[in-house]
């Protein structure tokens, strides 16, 4: 068995659900390595670049980029990863999961189940079907969505000791500071006390995308982007002078534009 089979990412955002399927996994498949343990779908994207590990388990339902979102950028960062979604989906998705490219854990994980899985993991090793992935995934998108809150349509940001009432459609860019998050227009900017990552979840994902840990952007607020030659990327905005590094792992997202 190749090495990178015996290692694997985990991604989850509930920490209990994470530390207990790590801990499940130690218990049903002693030999497999867990290289990275995510919070998020970014720094899954990012782990799975850095360690391509022969299994990735990836919660679907993650805040900014989510793990549908992270396998369909697999193929091109990790192409030798197996998948394995963590749901809650309903039997729409569990049909789909069914066809056998890539395997699913239904919540709450049972230890029977686990061992199937692993059963058919060490089965499959080396074996990746990228073209049945494509048309899970694909599936999985035409699904209708389940309700969820409207996205955020505006914010209050400090600029000294003035409150700002910012229209989200007007911001080019929310960078990372600290435990609060910098908002860029093209008038300026201001403080948001609130960490990038919550905003993940009440943006408007056709709309914001995290280009980097610590920076996401609004593709309206585009005027290009440029791939160099280590495969990272530079933004290039329409009301702002600066430029936005994107990673080399978050391109595999821009590859359509």
């Amino acid at each position: 068995m190749p090495e990178h089979a015996l290692t694997c990412v985990v991604a989850e955002d509930e920490t209990l659900l994470r530390e207990a399927l790590v801990k499940q996994l130690r218990d049903a498949w002693p030999e497999l390595e867990v290289l990275a343990e995510c919070e998020d779908g970014a720094s899954a994207l990012e782990a799975l670049a850095e360690h391509t590990p022969g299994v990735a388990f990836l919660d679907i339902r993650m805040p900014g980029i989510t793990g549908l979102e992270v396998a369909a950028a697999a193929a091109q960062v990790s192409p030798r990863t197996q998948i394995v979604f963590v749901t809650a989906y309903d039997q729409y998705a569990i049909d789909a999961f069914e066809r056998g490219a890539v395997d699913y854990l239904l919540k709450p994980i049972s230890p029977a189940r686990l061992a199937t899985t692993v059963q058919r993991l060490k089965a499959r090793t080396g074996h990746n079907d990228a073209a049945v992935l494509a048309d899970l995934l694909q599936r999985l998108g035409a699904r209708p969505a389940a309700a969820a809150a409207p996205p955020l349509t505006w914010i209050t940001a400090s600029a000294g000791r003035e409150t700002r009432l910012i229209l989200v459609d007007e911001v080019a860019y929310f960078r990372a500071d600290n435990k609060y998050t910098t908002v860029v227009t093209a008038e300026g900017e201001a403080l948001l006390r609130t960490p990038i990552r919550e905003l993940l979840g009440v943006l408007d994902p056709n709309t914001f995308k995290q280009i980097h840990r610590s920076t996401i952007v609004n593709l309206k607020a585009i005027a290009g982007i440029v791939r160099d030659d280590t495969g990272r990327g530079t933004v290039r905005l329409k009301s702002r002078p600066e430029t936005l590094p994107v990673s080399a792992p978050f391109m595999a997202l821009f590859r359509h534009m």
